[in-house]
């Protein structure tokens, strides 16, 4: 049985994911501001792996809980989380720390 290239199993991906975010921003009451999500993004980023609680605690304004939680979902489906039983984990490698691994490999 022939597998399919890895290009259309990517996509298929690509797909799943953006309709996830599409359904997942209809059933959205209140859009968080972008201000809102840059400031989750920042603690999230400075921290290690944290509470929700904490999390609520360290962020300099009052997020509503729907929309926090609404900011996580995506921060999750756009791989810059992990959201594990103990809390949340940033594992977003940013571009300047990519060059710097990219400048310390060898070339093939």
């Amino acid at each position: 049985m022939p597998t399919k290239p890895l290009y259309i199993e990517v996509y298929y991906k690509c797909i799943s994911i953006y309709t996830k975010m599409i359904n997942m921003a209809k059933t959205i009451l209140h859009s968080p501001t972008l201000n809102t999500v840059m400031m989750v993004e920042d603690v999230l980023k400075k921290s290690g792996l944290i509470t929700i609680a904490n999390l609520k605690k360290e962020l300099q304004k009052q997020v509503m809980h729907q929309t926090l939680v609404h900011i996580l979902d995506y921060l999750q489906l756009s791989g810059k989380i992990i959201i594990g039983t103990k809390g949340i984990l940033w594992v977003f490698a940013e571009r300047k720390d990519l060059n710097k691994l990219i400048a310390r490999g060898t070339e093939l």
